[in-house]
């Protein structure tokens, strides 16, 4: 038992790893995070199994080393790095810095000479040293003290390298890997080695002559006519090869092993970067983490606890908060309110305001202004008590979101803290959190409302000037505040469920599970539990032999990504992958629609988040009817279970064509765009027209196909390597597609080239609507983080544009609806799609006048285009 161990990781190596194990991942701003999720679980594995002393990540510095000197080619050819990994290299580095976990570079040398040096240093003082990779070169520095691990498919699985198992695999010792890498080269790494000659060969004249050098001194003696005469040609490049493949283990580091010493992560630091990412589920291994951790200066506050409800406490202007704790504040409790104006701070108890006619005649008196903070869910929650907020001109959430969209706004302390205040507690400090979570007694209850509404108070001028120097005072006052309301009026209508029809869904799905589950046990030869990863991973990589690529701790993985590998192999695997498909939606959609429809109306009452993302764009939550599953027919017929709340009425639903495609054609001003959305072409027939050179006849489905990609992926900013993973062509090929199709829309290159200029002068990108995206990044030295902030300065104000279009079409669409004196009703929005509910003699009305407002919600240089139809369910209206 060592009491010094040194781990040594393989920084690139393992990125990359991690990059090409996991499918892309993106958070909520759109930044890719599977390398560093994948490198984060490697990290914490690393950490809990090796339990280090001293621990170091080594990165390469640049593209030059010093083996080019001996071969300017070295590495040549390697594809370029795609920038959906390259951006996610600093994220690794902040993380490691979180950790407390030393990284190191050296210019002129790679991450494995810098590997090779520390190992060396570490063994001489004792040290037992482990070093993890996804490259095999390392096990050269395998011995009795350091131990190589390799990973192997996936992530988590590696095989550990030590002399015997190096000897027990190859039947050469470790120093030898390096001869053997002379002969046989190294593709990956453009190292030349010996014509013809494979690993097998290569070992087999390493066991019989001992070295390289021995070999080649010797070659008279080898068997074999052609391969003499290859190793007496190439006996320089195979001299030189190995020489490429050896690693230095003398490199000028100038960091010690006292200096890297590990004595644990830095937990806050951690959680703020989990919270960053979206890595929510390593957030909760962490348990109570951020409990504690708001930097609060609460100084004294005045208050009044009102017992007894007066209009003398109102003004003409109030800020007025409402206190909810439950995320489902359709049906929650409200804890208190609490209402600051120039008479003072005052807490109301919700049975007080809640009984008093006085407190009702002022929430919904128009001419009593109210600050607010999210107006949608003060609104929402208190017409569960039969009152209408009126009046409502001010919403802190929805100023501070517009202000700046990158910030994450939990509560009201995150809210007004980055504005300079910081005199409220979050929510998590004051309740706690879990099973911590409690409410206080009502004086300390009424001092937390009230540096609630204080805030609100506190800083309403301030925002209100910011919105108006930053010119987005009317996108905030005649958009975003008027939607909340609209929105507001959605979540509180709901939207009706024939719950008859989806109990029978479930029993169809769970009739069709069943006959799966037959056909999967009648391929495997025998019963198991296919739910249980460890016995379907024994079925199928140890009883069918199908090819593994990547393990878990428990077994082998039967992850989604793995079995799409395999699914050409056995027939098995397409069946599994239809009962888990199936599976989900009987347990999220079937099941969970089920459990969260309300039972007295039969109706489910999504949340439409407001200020979440950074492109404007409404999500919708508790549930997600944005998202249910329609390429399954069985996902598709989910929709036949929403139908109207009133009989003889039919659901109509009216969307977008093209939305941010038309978007672009405007904003780039390119003509060939313009001109053929103007003649209301198929815009990828005419993308592949352009693109391949061919008519409109000789447009095949493929090339439409590969034209429909490149439409949608240049909108937001695809790379050649994510244009390749979509169509499943090469790199080259999809780099080539990226050429030919700015080089065909000169307008659409100019714009590209031109919004990042712009952007790097203000430090921000507007939408027609004038909501900004500020990218801080786009300045940076970094090329990785520039990068993305250029590619996100592109793609911004197409996608929120197309947000701000659709939020003004609801805006007008719901004046329209009350100008009309018409009973149809807004009930979803689903990106560009707007569904209403309407009673079967209003239909006429609608087809001419959604079209209408829709089309001209804003005035762009191409026609904005709606289509609609309608039906007795939302299916039938698709």
């Amino acid at each position: 038992m060592y009491l010094k161990k040194l781990v040594l990781i393989d920084g690139n190596s393992i990125a990359y790893r991690a990059f090409f194990a996991l499918p892309l991942l993106n958070n909520d701003k759109g930044i890719h995070t599977n390398a560093v999720y994948g490198f984060t679980m490697m990290l914490s594995k690393i950490l809990e199994d090796e339990k280090p002393t001293h621990i170091l990540v080594a990165f390469d510095a640049g593209k030059t080393t010093f083996r080019h000197k001996t071969f300017s080619e070295y590495k040549g050819g390697r594809q370029k790095t795609p920038p959906e990994l390259s951006e996610q290299f600093p994220f690794i580095r902040e993380l490691l810095d979180a950790y407390r976990i030393s990284r190191y570079e050296l210019e002129n040398y790679e991450a494995d000479d810098i590997i090779g040096t520390l190992s060396l240093q570490a063994e001489k003082d004792g040290y037992e040293v482990k070093v993890i990779s996804g490259d095999k070169d390392l096990t050269q520095l395998s011995s009795s003290l350091t131990t190589v691990a390799i990973t192997r498919k996936g992530i988590t699985d590696i095989e550990e390298y030590t002399p015997s198992y190096i000897q027990e695999k190859y039947g050469i010792t470790p120093e030898r890997i390096i001869d053997m890498k002379g002969l046989m080269g190294d593709s990956s790494d453009n190292i030349p080695g010996v014509p013809g000659v494979g690993e097998k060969t290569a070992l087999k004249l390493l066991k019989e002559f001992g070295t390289l050098e021995s070999l080649l001194d010797s070659v008279e003696h080898v068997s074999g006519k052609k391969l003499k005469e290859k190793l007496e040609e190439f006996k320089d490049q195979a001299l030189m090869s190995k020489e490429l493949a050896t690693i230095t283990r003398e490199a000028p580091v100038d960091i010690q092993i006292s200096e890297i010493e590990y004595e644990g992560f830095d937990k806050e630091k951690v959680v703020s970067i989990y919270k960053e990412l979206g890595f929510n589920s390593l957030l909760d291994k962490l348990g109570d983490e951020t409990a504690g951790t708001d930097e609060v200066n609460l100084e004294e506050i005045d208050f009044t606890i009102v017992k007894e409800l007066t209009e003398e406490i109102f003004s003409d202007e109030n800020a007025f908060y409402v206190e909810i704790l439950e995320d489902n504040y359709h049906y929650a409790d409200i804890l208190g309110f609490s209402i600051t104006n120039d008479k003072g701070n005052f807490y109301i108890s919700t049975e007080t305001a809640l009984s008093s006619p006085i407190f009702k005649q002022w929430a919904e008196d128009e001419s009593k202004k109210k600050f607010v903070y999210d107006a949608k869910r003060s609104e929402v929650s208190l017409r569960h008590h039969g009152i209408h907020l009126a009046g409502i001109s001010f919403d802190l959430l929805i100023a501070s979101y517009l202000i700046d969209p990158s910030e994450t706004i939990e509560d009201v302390a995150s809210a007004v803290k980055k504005h300079g205040y910081t005199s409220v507690q979050s929510n998590e400090a004051f309740y706690g959190k879990g099973a911590k979570r409690k409410v206080p007694e009502e004086e300390l209850l009424a001092e937390h409302l009230s540096r609630k509404a204080d805030a609100l108070m506190s800083l309403k001028d301030k925002l209100d000037n910011e919105l108006q120097e930053n010119q987005q005072a009317e996108l905030f006052y005649d958009l975003e505040l008027p939607l909340s309301l609209i929105l507001a009026d959605m979540e509180s209508s709901g939207i009706k469920m024939d719950l008859d029809r989806l109990k029978k869904m479930g029993e169809e799905i769970q009739g069709k599970l069943v006959d799966i589950e037959a056909r999967i046990h009648e391929l495997a030869g025998e019963k198991f539990n296919i739910n249980s990863p460890k016995q379907l991973g024994v079925i199928l990589f140890e009883k069918l032999g199908l090819p593994v690529f990547k393990k878990t701790k428990t077994g082998y993985s039967t992850s989604a990504d793995v079995l799409e590998k395999l699914e050409q192999d056995h027939e098995i695997i397409k069946e599994i992958l239809h009962y888990r498909q199936l599976g989900k939606l009987q347990s999220t959609y079937i099941e969970g629609l089920l459990k969260i429809a309300n039972k007295e109306n039969e109706k489910v009452h999504t949340r439409f988040n407001q200020a979440l993302t950074q492109t404007g764009r409404l999500s919708s939550t508790d549930p997600n009817l944005q998202n249910i599953p329609i390429r399954l027919e069985e996902g598709r017929k989910i929709r036949q279970a929403f139908i109207p709340s009133n009989k003889d009425w039919v659901i109509f639903a009216a969307d977008y064509s093209q939305i941010e495609l038309r978007v672009l054609a405007h904003i780039a001003e390119d003509e060939k765009l313009i001109d053929a959305f103007k003649k209301d072409m198929d815009i990828h027939t005419k993308t592949a027209m352009e693109v391949f050179h061919v008519s409109e006849e000789e447009v095949t489905s493929n090339m439409r196909r590969h034209a429909k990609a490149v439409n949608f992926g240049i909108v937001y900013g695809i790379s050649d390597y994510g244009l390749s993973q979509s169509l499943g062509i090469s790199r080259k090929e999809a780099g080539n597609f990226i050429d030919r199709y700015l080089e065909s829309y000169p307008g659409v290159k100019q714009y590209m080239e031109e919004i990042v200029i712009d952007a790097k002068q203000k430090g921000f990108v507007s939408t027609l609507l004038n909501r900004r995206r500020y990218l801080p990044e786009i300045t940076s030295r970094n090329f990785n983080l520039r990068s993305f902030a250029e590619r996100t300065a592109m793609n911004t104000p197409i996608q929120g544009s197309a947000a701000d279009i659709i939020k003004k079409a609801m805006i007008d669409m719901a004046a329209r609806l009350k100008n009309e004196n018409l009973k149809t009703k807004l009930l979803l929005q689903v990106h560009d799609e707007l569904i209403f509910e309407a009673p079967k003699e209003e239909i006429e009305v609608l087809k001419k006048i959604v079209p209408e407002v829709m089309e001209n919600a804003v005035e762009l240089k191409v026609p904005l285009k709606v289509d609609f139809s309608y039906g007795p369910t939302w299916f039938d209206a698709k």
